[in-house]
């Protein structure tokens, strides 16, 4: 556990992540508090590296929950793993056969039967889901429940009663709490509204994208053989690309995949030409390239992009 919040941001630097002050405090208190973080902000600016990071810089192994449109309790949760289950009946068929010889009556039968349930519903069958995984750890971990605005409101509802207690009933095999509290990470990006009460159980962080200089570290980096000038017009177009009417906005990690292309190309400096072959790597959606390159384009404007 950290000391105090200059140990959190050091540690998260340990391993590539730039925090701010509000992320290095946010971090510092969940752990102190024993409470989860729920991170929004627009996709690509880090909230899900912060997990890894966080994950990496305290030792704790990261368990992910990818959350999509229609994810149930059962692919979160847990699953019975029947094909083991048969091979194990298959293994068994002596003794069942001989358990169920014994009886005179059918009835007899299916209540031999049913004594032996607890053998196949114990935890040898069981298949841990990453929720499951998480409290049944026998070490803490990181537990990211990422892009938890794509579940439905259902799935997030059934998520209250884990973040508050910690603890999961299977119906087999009782209520099964957590070995070691896990650190939870919930990420979100804002594509709707999340109940009220899922907030309450959180520390809520808002994560933007990052200001000039912070965007220049993270380029300098991760991408460390970019020369100095290529890296400082990569990020000054990338932050003045946001401002413009676009469907999709550069992400940090597309900042980053961009300065590695030009890495790769050996790019000397950033000129039109150099622009418009590789635009393509921060941008995904036909018409913000064409917008893009109106704005980019030659003359005084494209000289206030940081293009020659």
């Amino acid at each position: 556990m950290f000391k105090q919040i200059s140990d959190v941001k050091q540690g998260l630097l340990e391993q590539q992540y730039i925090a701010s002050d509000e992320i290095a405090t946010v971090v510092f208190l969940a752990e102190q508090m024993g409470k989860p973080i729920l991170a929004e902000g627009p996709a690509g600016v880090g909230k899900t590296e912060l997990a890894k990071a966080w994950a990496a810089a305290s030792g704790r192994e990261l368990i992910r929950l990818q959350c999509y449109e229609g994810l149930d309790e059962a692919k979160a949760l847990y699953e019975w793993e029947y094909s083991k289950q048969m091979l194990y009946t298959q293994l068994l068929r002596d003794k069942l056969s001989q358990i169920m010889g014994e009886a005179t009556t059918l009835a007899e039968a299916a209540d031999a039967l049913g004594k032996e349930e607890n053998v196949f519903f114990s935890r040898r069958f069981l298949l841990p889901r990453p929720l499951l995984r998480a409290l049944m750890n026998d070490q803490p971990v990181v537990l990211l429940i990422d892009e938890i605005d794509r579940a439905d409101a259902e799935f997030e509802a059934f998520l209250l009663e884990i973040l508050s207690d910690f603890q999961v009933s299977v119906p087999e095999l009782g209520t099964i709490k957590a070995n070691h509290q896990p650190m939870v990470v919930l990420t979100s990006n804002n594509t709707r509204e999340l109940s009220e009460a899922l907030k309450r159980r959180a520390l809520y962080l808002f994560v933007d994208y990052p200001s000039f200089e912070s965007e220049l570290r993270i380029v300098q980096m991760r991408a460390p053989n970019l020369a100095p000038h290529v890296a400082r017009q990569c990020v000054e177009i990338v932050q003045r690309l946001r401002g413009l009417d676009l469907k999709k906005a550069p992400s940090v990690a597309e900042t980053v995949d961009w300065a590695k292309a030009l890495v790769a190309i050996n790019a000397k400096h950033l000129d039109e030409k150099t622009l418009n072959d590789t635009l393509t790597v921060i941008l995904k959606h036909e018409s913000d390239i064409q917008r893009a390159r109106r704005a980019l384009s030659g003359g005084k404007r494209g000289q206030d992009f940081g293009v020659r």
